[in-house]
């Protein structure tokens, strides 16, 4: 099937009680990596790239890569998304590029302004049956190019999220309810907690209507662990559990991001193989076992987290 976007995605994910996994991509290995977990497990998949993806890889280069992806794996849906657009011109260059999804970033925002580039790129996008992400409230962290203080993080007021969809005519939003961009997302000895009063606010406000939740890796300890036993220095870095997640997949959220949990198992495995090879330097000898390594966390995403397997 040709790329999709969200719509039905999302429909069928909020009836039946489970998300759909949002993975960042950046090169061959990654995309590989995804696809070929999701097309074993028959599970729907939204690929999407970062701004500092497409500078790293090129925007041409990793929509090829994605468009082959659709081709070796018929059998499931895939989506391809612009996370964290932070412009109506950059939204519409994705647009226009081939993207099936874009997000158009506007929390830092004023809360009006937000609402009236939102509104142009949802306007522009629907002309192209392309489906539009917005979001409210901040997240704190860390990740690409988003780095937000902790001080200037906010929760989502759920006494704004009627007016802002009714308003924007977005397709799906994401909300701050205590998830965190990056692998440092809480502090040593504190506790991750997400505000699912808030969640449930929201989806009381917005009845089948779908969330968002951003900043949702786990930081798989034993990665960390594996990171840090062969040179890495990766202390305290701590992630949202991952049953908190899959209980905010059985509410109102239908798309759930994650990408430093590819970042983590991609550099542990490659730092692991170089310790044990050290005479090794074909890149495709590590960045084999690398793709198998994104391949195996993002099934067990799939079946642990998000419930997504056999949905596609």
């Amino acid at each position: 099937m040709p790329l999709v976007n969200t719509k039905e995605m999302f429909k069928k994910a909020y009836e039946g009680g489970y998300a759909i996994g949002a993975f960042n991509v950046n090169n061959m290995e990654i995309v590989q990596g995804i696809t070929e977990a999701c097309e074993e497990l028959k599970a729907p998949v939204i690929l999407q790239v970062s701004a500092g993806a497409r500078k790293y890889a090129n925007h041409t280069y990793l929509v090829k890569l994605v468009e082959a992806a659709v081709k070796e794996c018929p059998d499931i849906p895939i989506a391809l998304h612009l996370d964290h657009g932070a412009s109506y011109d950059i939204c519409k260059s994705c647009i226009d590029g081939g993207f099936t999804s874009v997000m158009f970033d506007g929390s830092s925002l004023p809360y009006e302004e937000n609402i009236e580039v939102a509104s142009r790129v949802a306007e522009y996008a629907h002309k192209y049956g392309v489906t539009v992400e917005a979001e409210l409230g901040q997240l704190a962290g860390v990740e690409d190019e988003v780095s937000v203080e902790a001080d200037k993080a906010h929760f989502t007021d759920p006494d704004q999220v009627q007016d802002f969809v009714t308003r924007t005519g977005v397709d799906s939003l994401a909300i701050a309810i205590g998830t965190s961009h990056g692998a440092y997302k809480f502090k040593p000895g504190q506790k991750p907690q997400l505000r699912f009063d808030i969640l449930q606010e929201v989806a009381n406000r917005l009845p089948g209507f779908p969330i968002v939740l951003h900043g949702a890796s786990s930081v798989i300890q034993e990665h960390v662990k594996m990171v840090n036993q062969y040179g890495g220095q990766m202390p305290d870095a701590i992630g949202i559990p991952e049953e908190m997640l899959r209980k905010a997949a059985t509410m109102a959220v239908c798309k759930i991001n994650i990408d430093s949990d590819i970042r983590l198992a991609m550099t542990a495995t490659i730092r692991k193989y170089f310790a044990e090879n050290p005479s090794h330097f074909d890149p495709r000898q590590y960045l084999g076992p690398a793709r198998t390594a994104v391949k195996d966390m993002v099934a067990h995403k799939i079946n642990v987290v998000l419930g997504c397997a056999g949905k596609a």
